[in-house]
């Protein structure tokens, strides 16, 4: 084998320069593959980390890792924080652990009750974890959800190609109930299910705001866009989120009737709650969802309940909804991320 590679190196070293042009777009033909220009392209993708808040998310959690682990662009590290488990949840994580040297994970302390500020407190117990790496990117994902292996990828490129993109993520879809239809639902918005952040937008808002009462994914959805970040869902993918998010601990009204009061407290227009409630109706539980929903906002207007955002927030998502309702009702759906200082 080796006297025959000497002898063709002294071939191809006695070739004049027209043989040794062919030669060369010869090879060069041969790398231009599509496998090759596809493995091209994602070197140039940013690259990226994920942090994932688990609590007692035994019967979910194996699969999400499966389909992480099976992503064509796997994270740079993956810090998965068991949020004081008490099920099988560290033992499943464990067992990938060796395989996989990228993935880590750490405990935090078990707390008495399941809370979104908690959740936050996670978070950055993992955050703490990636901040000696280099990064573009960084993701929080649920540790319920599951997707096809291009899922990150296809995300990255999308930031890639848009510098004003800082927060991207794709629609969920819930085993009992349909998916959103994006002709109601602003692509502005981007589910707390996998948010991807630009790094330097993630770091201008200050990451996640502990908030009681939920709503931790929406407030930072919204701080993008108050810095002057574009914020996106595409459409084109999808994850499956394999629980109805906010019945954790509840049942589907009372997670209707938590979402109204979130809704308060985040600044949600009245005018707008109550087209949100009817739309909700049709929803499943179909009537009743979209009335708990609306009950739940009226109850946290009667006793004034407190807001854990500043009143700059306040008027800024009123000032967005009023206006997309506007387009709705006399003009074309505002379906883009334009804001409305952009349109004037």
């Amino acid at each position: 084998m080796l006297p025959a590679l000497r002898r063709l190196l002294e071939h191809v070293s006695t070739l004049g320069a027209e043989d040794s042009s062919f030669v060369g777009s010869m090879v060069a033909t041969r790398m231009s593959t599509p496998q090759l220009r596809l493995a091209n392209q994602k070197q140039a993708l940013p690259r990226y980390v994920l942090i994932t808040p688990a609590r007692n998310e035994a019967q979910s959690i194996e699969r999400t890792m499966q389909c992480v682990i099976s992503q064509t662009l796997p994270p740079l590290k993956w810090v998965i924080v068991s949020d004081g488990s008490t099920d099988r949840t560290d033992e499943i994580v464990t067992k990938y652990l060796a395989a996989n040297p990228w993935i880590e994970l750490i405990r935090v302390p078990e707390r008495r009750e399941r809370s979104f500020s908690g959740k936050v407190q996670a978070f950055n117990a993992g955050y703490a974890q990636v901040a000696g790496l280099t990064y573009d990117v960084i993701a929080s994902l649920d540790a319920d959800v599951s997707f096809d292996d291009e899922y990150f990828a296809f995300l990255l490129e999308k930031l890639s190609e848009d510098p004003a993109l800082g927060l991207v993520g794709t629609p969920f879809k819930e085993a009992e109930s349909e998916p959103y239809d994006y002709r109601f639902v602003s692509i502005a918005h981007v589910s707390g299910a996998c948010q991807l952040f630009r790094r330097q937008c993630f770091e201008e808002i200050g990451g996640y705001v502990p908030i009681r009462g939920g709503g931790i994914d929406y407030v930072a959805v919204v701080s993008a866009r108050m810095k002057g970040w574009k914020t996106r869902t595409f459409t084109e993918r999808v994850c499956f989120h394999h629980r109805c998010i906010g019945t954790a601990e509840r049942g589907i009204i009372a997670a209707k009737f938590s979402y109204g009061v979130k809704d308060y407290v985040l600044g949600n227009h009245p005018i707008w709650e109550l087209f949100r409630g009817v739309y909700q109706m049709k929803r499943r539980p179909c009537f009743i969802g979209g009335l708990a929903m609306m009950l739940g906002y009226i109850c946290a207007a009667v006793r004034m309940a407190p807001r854990p955002v500043p009143d700059v927030f306040v008027a800024f998502v009123r000032r967005e909804q009023m206006h997309r309702l506007r387009r709705f009702l006399f003009g074309t759906w505002f379906t883009g991320n334009q804001t409305p200082a952009q349109s004037s």
